[in-house]
C-alpha cells in the first residue's frame, strides 16, 4: 500500500518479477552489457539456482582479487548476470562473504555437531578423530582456501565480518571440540585437562599445518596429507592420555 510519502518500494514478493526485468541484460565475454534474446539460456537460468551461480562466481573474483579489490560488478560479470539481479540477492560484498562461509563452512559444522549428538554411545577417541579427519580434508578444499586467505589477510579491515567469522566459525568448532574432549575426560578415555584448552591446542596443529601444506615450497620437509594427519593425531591423542 502507498503511503503519504509516494509509493512504497517492491516487496520481497515481488522477486522474481524484479528479476526476470533485470536479466533483460548480461554481460558478454568483453564484459558489456548486451541484451538477452527471450530463449537466451541465461534468459532461462532459474531463479532460485541464481544464489549459487553468484556464490560460484564470488569465489573465483574474491580468490583472484581479494575482498577489498572485488567489486560487485566483477562479480556480475563472472555470473553472466546484471548487476540488478545480483542486488537482489546480496546487497553488498559483506553478505556477500557471509553467505559463502555460511554455505561452506557452517553448514559443514551443522554437521559435526547433529553426528555427535547421534553418536552418543561412540568413544570420544573415535569421535575426535572423525572430527579431526574432516576438518583437515575440509580445509584442503579449494574454498575453504580461499576464506582462510581472506580472513587471515583482510578481516581485520572489515570488523563486523572479523566478529562474525570468530563466533560463527572459530568459536562454534572449538565449543564442538571441546564437548568431545569433555566427554573423553567424564568416561576416563583422557587424562583430566581443560576441555577449551585442549580445543584450541587441537585446532592450532590442524590449522597451522595445513597452512604450511598450501606453501609446500616453504616446507619441502612434510610429508603427504594423509600421513600429516596420522601425525598430528598420534601426537594428540598421546597427549590427552599421558
Amino acid at each position: 500500500m502507498a503511503g503519504a510519502g509516494g509509493p512504497s518500494p517492491p516487496c520481497v514478493c515481488d522477486r522474481e518479477h524484479l528479476d526476470s526485468k533485470a536479466t533483460d541484460q548480461s554481460v558478454n565475454k568483453h564484459g558489456e552489457y548486451v541484451a538477452i534474446e527471450p530463449d537466451s539460456p541465461s534468459r532461462r537460468r532459474a531463479p532460485e539456482e541464481r544464489p549459487q551461480q553468484i556464490l560460484d562466481a564470488a569465489f573465483h573474483e574474491f580468490g583472484e582479487r581479494g575482498l577489498a579489490g572485488t567489486r560487485l560488478d566483477d562479480i556480475a560479470k563472472r555470473a553472466q548476470l546484471a548487476k540488478g539481479t545480483l542486488y537482489l540477492y546480496f546487497p553488498n560484498k559483506e553478505a556477500l562473504f557471509r553467505e559463502m562461509v555460511r554455505t561452506t563452512i557452517i553448514e559443514v559444522l551443522q554437521q559435526a555437531e547433529a553426528s555427535h549428538e547421534g553418536h552418543q554411545d561412540a568413544t570420544a577417541e573415535s569421535q575426535l578423530r572423525e572430527y579431526a579427519i574432516r576438518s583437515w580434508n575440509f580445509h584442503r578444499t579449494d574454498r575453504v582456501r580461499v576464506l582462510k586467505r581472506l580472513v587471515h589477510d583482510e578481516l581485520v579491515n572489515f570488523p563486523d565480518l572479523m566478529a562474525f567469522y570468530a563466533e560463527e566459525v572459530i568459536a562454534r568448532g572449538r565449543r564442538l571440540l571441546a564437548r568431545i574432549i569433555q566427554r573423553g575426560v567424564t568416561r576416563g578415555e583422557f587424562r583430566p585437562i581443560d576441555p577449551n584448552a585442549a580445543a584450541r591446542m587441537c585446532s592450532a596443529l590442524l590449522l597451522s599445518h595445513s597452512t604450511w601444506c598450501n606453501n609446500r615450497s616453504f616446507h619441502p620437509q612434510l610429508g603427504p596429507d594423509e600421513q600429516i594427519i596420522e601425525e598430528i593425531l598420534e601426537f594428540y591423542l598421546h597427549a590427552l592420555k599421558a
